[in-house]
């Protein structure tokens, strides 16, 4: 009986997380009039158009475009800075490593509104504004510490033994890292590209302001919906459908690792 209630308990929870995700989609599937007219738990007459709209709106689906492409950019370059530096911090002991290894969290926690104008006057100078690589680097300043901290509890799990027998039977280090010792932490690197993935999917505020036309992300080409007749619900929930997926499918793959991934590779 017991057992019973606790699943009928979190039943119930995950239906109320899930709620909001299912009214977006019932929302999607109904025109604004249909949807300002009548409350309706589902939709009597579905439709399509909205999603037709954002596939056939070039202003839209090139949103999702740009977002991708400057959140793929990023990831890469998250990896490839913080998979030598978390390698060093796993493997190496020098003068103030522990407090460097903490100041690097700090910047993580840091909110994006403090380093806004520095980066607009630095892209502006260079001429990066409104390119994919000017949100991509931006976003590398808090994406690269949490992937060397998730890294770095990943590497030090590895015996250093390997390292040793490598080079005892003439692995330069390149070959050894490529072909020996990210298979053994792929997990770990999995887990770090989903997280990397996310917090720059999700970001807002840098990747408004740090483009204008050619790379807007679709998180500012959806407030296109907003008019004096007020906001296009239909097409507002039709893309945020949209929004979620890339993220749902990334959490799909990386589901058997996400848990050690939160502990930062230490469970």
């Amino acid at each position: 009986m017991t057992l019973h209630k606790r699943h009928v308990g979190l039943g119930i929870y995950f239906g109320f997380l899930l709620l909001p995700i299912y009214w977006m989609l019932n929302m999607s599937l109904r025109h604004n009039a249909d949807i300002l007219g009548s409350f309706q738990l589902l939709p009597l007459v579905p439709t399509l158009d909205n999603y037709a709209t954002i596939v056939s709106d070039p202003s839209w689906y090139s949103g999702y475009l740009n977002s991708l492409a400057y959140v793929g950019i990023n990831t890469l370059l998250s990896l490839a800075v913080a998979l030598p530096a978390a390698y060093a911090f796993s493997r190496y002991r020098f003068l103030g490593d522990r407090h460097l290894f903490f100041w690097l969290l700090t910047n993580r926690m840091a909110p994006p509104a403090v380093f806004l104008l520095p980066f607009f006057q630095l892209y502006s100078t260079f001429g990066l504004i409104d390119t994919h690589l000017a949100v991509a680097l931006a976003h590398c300043l808090f994406n690269v510490p949490l992937a060397v901290w998730i890294l770095e509890g990943f590497m030090s799990g590895v015996p250093r033994e390997i390292d040793e027998m490598a080079h005892l039977d003439g692995y330069r280090f390149p070959r050894f890292f490529v072909t020996i010792f990210l298979p053994t932490i792929r997990a770990g690197v999995g887990v770090t590209a989903f997280f990397c993935f996310m917090f720059s999917w999700v970001e807002l505020l840098l990747a408004r302001t740090l483009t204008t036309v050619h790379a807007k992300p679709i998180a500012a080409v959806m407030t296109r919906t907003v008019s004096a007749a007020g906001l296009d619900w239909g097409l507002l929930s039709a893309a945020g459908v949209l929004t979620i997926l890339p993220g749902a499918l990334v959490i799909w793959f990386v589901r058997h690792h996400l848990a050690k991934g939160l502990a930062l590779g230490r469970v």
